[in-house]
């Protein structure tokens, strides 16, 4: 086995000695865990949760232990333990290697960066450990991180923009990463008290993806080296993923500085261009610095890293003019974990607002004035739904936040939470004293551990300051007017196991209850039998973010962006093959080629744009030819499409749409959770025949059942995953038939399937011998300075060749 660098013996013998029999010490770690979070079947998968993270799996003795000191029962704990996809009831390694298998990681080419790490790890076939248990490596459906495709996250790290020759340098910085971090905590803090300017950076997921931790650490040490008067001051996202990472400089005069894409190296120079040091020797060095620059040349030519980001100072640019911002509101400005910064930009106004001028009844009519349609896809108006659980019989209500961001291409709900923790709160504490509600939980991906950490610290302090208070819920309708003595708003965070079907609502509260997340049958809904049978308000993480602009600003204000039908702006997270993707938020009606074109920036390479796939499983393809389709819920669905949560991926003329068909089709079947019969059958049967077209063996009459199948599966499926899994497919069925009859004809004319396509090397090749050094399966002889040739019958068509060739002498052809 190829044993990583950095690891070190006593790393392994750790690791091994978890893996020792069952001993007194390992019943105290679970009866810890049971301690903390208590004995009842509703704290069954937190409870799982943490023995997980203790023993990086489920040992049986383990799960003995917890039914013998509990109420939860053999059934109910392994029912749940062998539903959700981040339970192991096997040994894993000591490090879980996460590779994202979501829509843009899978165009970019996820699924080579998933065998090279199973190859550089020697890890059996239908195996996911490496022999000494150091690493397992499996597939996620998604990370969130889709600007940065491939994406992989070990342990808490995350990596973008993999490609398979960078495997072994992951691997190597993850481990020395471990040793680093040992040794110094999570970086400096920077400089406090009276400052010249702030030295701003984001570290969400994304740009720590991007070495933003590396780059927080650098400025530390420049500014204590040099004693500059400058604080550091960690912000939220702007979302402009990418130029990550974003540094700007905010001066005293109110002028800013941004440079895009900076490494650590570059530190030095971009600070010392802007500020003084406080003693003559320092001078002297930036000084040098400054001459050593300017006899190489200009900074703007020679290094793009150290120079300003014109994206973000050109605010008068394509990328910002065509957004605007409700949700993303102080985007880049804001310290996610500094309450008095939030306060100073009107956070927590429209909470006050609400509990001492407006009644229950008045925030309602206002949610309602406003056409606020439910941000998670459904597009339900959001007033209705409080309405309805206002006046809903029951002893107590809930809110809950459904921020199970599960649809691959989609990252907008992680960004808010990590971004914007005090606004998503502010939101719900709105909801609350709308409606009556004195409990509350916001259900958030597992995958998001930075999210869950962020929004549990936000709960802390905002519990601290004494802002999670709500009024006294009446029995049986709305207090009008609100009492005067304000009882405290509970909010919990849980994280969620693994489960993309733990989106749809009744799903999610089946999890929260600690149980398998299945829906259930329709009426009755959760807005009148909810979370432990009360009812409960259940919206998506970017509709409670809307609420305090709104209920600030005014419902005609928000009625002044979007469309008659859809009022407001929506976020979307845009990846995919483009120049510029991140996380934008546009007024409604905003066209698709007004994002792909203005604020993307065109497709990346100069390739042709083919189609958006917008909505994830649950959305549709649309093509390049009806790219002024504007963005609104009413719209999309006309053209075969639906707004889903927001994520939208753009595609080349190097896309296979029967591939793309085919991945969906592959992610809902796997994520159905089999309760009812046309979901779980008829997903499977959809997906024999998308995988005999993309084998070339499909036939014309495959066409007629494929479309037959679809239309089965929506009329019969019990919740929105079936109802909705056949999209991607009507949709491609659609708008790119000819792509499929072509592959009944066994050609792929995106050359993207395996099968119907072969590797050739022209007369241009010039035996430089690369492709052969890097084929994995040796299908070309070393044989330099002369023309090489691919033996057909061992290559795996795994692209690697032509990736490398410096002459573009590889070719794919028809099989």
């Amino acid at each position: 086995m190829i044993t990583p660098p950095h690891m070190s013996k006593s790393s392994a013998k750790s690791h091994t000695e978890s893996l020792s029999p069952w001993g007194p010490r390992d019943v105290a770690r679970v009866d810890a865990i049971i301690a903390q979070h208590g004995g009842e079947p509703r704290h069954l998968i937190p409870i799982l949760l943490g023995i997980q993270s203790a023993f990086n799996y489920l040992p049986e003795v383990a799960l003995e232990r917890v039914c013998a000191r509990t109420d939860i029962t053999h059934a109910q704990l392994y029912g749940v333990a062998t539903f959700y996809e981040q339970f192991r009831l096997q040994p894993a390694g000591a490090h879980r290697i996460k590779v994202c298998t979501g829509t843009a990681c899978h165009v970019k080419g996820a699924e080579a960066v998933f065998k090279a790490f199973c190859k550089q790890l020697n890890i059996a076939e239908g195996q996911d450990t490496d022999i000494e248990r150091l690493f397992t490596v499996e597939k996620v459906a998604c990370l969130g991180c889709c600007m940065l495709a491939p994406a992989v996250q070990i342990d808490q790290t995350t990596y973008g923009h993999l490609t398979p020759e960078s495997v072994p340098s992951v691997l190597q910085d993850f481990l020395a990463a471990m040793h680093r971090r040992g040794a110094s905590g999570t970086g400096s803090a920077g400089q406090k008290g009276e400052s010249q300017a702030e030295f701003r950076l984001c570290r969400c997921t994304s740009c720590l993806a991007a070495g933003a931790d590396a780059l927080w650490e650098a400025a530390g040490e420049t500014i204590t080296r040099y004693g500059l008067a400058v604080e550091q001051r960690s912000v939220g996202c702007t979302g402009i993923s990418f130029d990550a990472p974003l540094v700007e400089l905010m001066m005293p005069d109110g002028q800013t500085f941004c440079y895009g894409k900076v490494a650590p190296q570059d530190v030095d120079a971009i600070l010392l261009q802007h500020f003084q040091p406080a003693r003559a020797s320092q001078r002297v060095t930036q000084t040098a610095i400054a001459l050593l620059d300017s006899l190489i040349g200009d900074l703007s030519e020679a290094t793009p890293t150290r120079y300003p980001a014109n994206v973000r100072d050109c605010q008068e640019g394509p990328y910002w003019q065509r957004q605007r911002h409700v949700a993303l509101e102080h985007a880049g400005k804001l310290d996610p974990l500094d309450l008095d910064t939030y306060l100073a930009h009107d956070g927590f106004a429209a909470l006050r607002k609400c509990r001492k001028e407006a009644t229950p009844d008045a925030v309602i009519d206002t949610i309602c004035s406003s056409g606020l349609r439910g941000r998670g896809g459904g597009g339900y108006l959001t007033g209705d739904k409080w309405r309805t659980v206002c006046s809903a019989l029951g002893r107590k209500r809930y809110v809950v936040c459904n921020g199970d961001e599960g649809d691959p291409g989609s990252f907008m709900d992680r960004m808010l939470l990590e971004s914007f923790p005090f606004r998503v709160i502010e939101g719900m504490a709105i909801a609350a004293h709308a409606i009556g509600a004195t409990e509350g939980y916001l259900y958030i991906r597992g995958e998001y551990p930075l999210a869950v950490a962020r929004m549990r610290q936000a709960i802390d302090i905002c519990e601290t300051h004494g802002l999670l208070t709500s009024s006294v819920p009446s029995q049986d309708a709305c207090p009008s007017p609100p009492p005067s003595d304000p009882m405290p708003l509970s909010l919990h965070v849980e994280a969620g196991a693994g489960a993309f079907v733990c989106g749809e609502e009744t799903a999610l509260l089946a999890a929260i209850e600690g149980h398998r997340g299945t829906p259930r049958i329709r009426p009755p809904y959760p807005s009148e039998h909810g979370l432990y049978g009360e009812p409960t308000l259940i919206n998506n993480v970017e509709t409670f973010a809307a609420v305090p602009w709104i209920m600030r600003h005014g419902a005609s204000h928000f009625r002044t962006l979007g469309t008659h039908g859809s009022p407001g702006t929506k976020a979307f997270a845009l990846a995919g093959r483009i120049e510029r993707g991140g996380l934008i938020e546009i007024p409604m009606g905003s066209t698709i080629r007004e994002i792909v074109m203005d604020i993307g920036g065109g497709i990346q390479g100069g390739k042709a744009f083919k189609a958006v796939q917008i909505g994830g499983p649950s959305g549709g393809c649309i093509p390049a030819h009806l790219a002024d389709t504007p963005i609104d819920f009413d719209a999309l669905q006309e053209v075969g499409a639906i707004m889903g949560s927001g994520g939208l991926v753009v595609l080349d003329d190097t896309d296979c749409m029967v591939d793309i068909a085919r991945y969906f089709l592959s992610f809902t079947r796997e994520e159905s959770c089999g309760k009812c019969t046309f979901c779980r059958i008829g997903t499977k049967r959809m997906l024999e025949i998308l995988e005999a077209l993309c084998e070339g063996t499909g036939s014309t009459e495959d066409l007629i059942d494929l479309e037959r199948l679809c239309k089965q599966v929506q009329a019969g499926s019990l919740c929105g995953l079936g109802r909705t899994a056949p999209n991607p497919v009507l949709s491609t069925l659609q708008h790119f038939r000819e792509e499929y009859e072509a592959h009944v004809e066994g050609r792929c004319p995106a050359k993207r399937c395996k099968a119907l396509i072969r590797y050739v090397i022209t007369e241009d090749c010039i035996g430089c011998t690369r492709c052969a050094q890097r084929c994995p399966v040796d299908a070309i002889a070393f044989t330099p300075h002369r023309q090489h040739h691919v033996d057909a019958k061992t290559c795996i068509r795994c692209d690697t060749c032509r990736q490398v060739c410096p002459s573009g002498a590889v070719s794919i052809m028809d099989q």
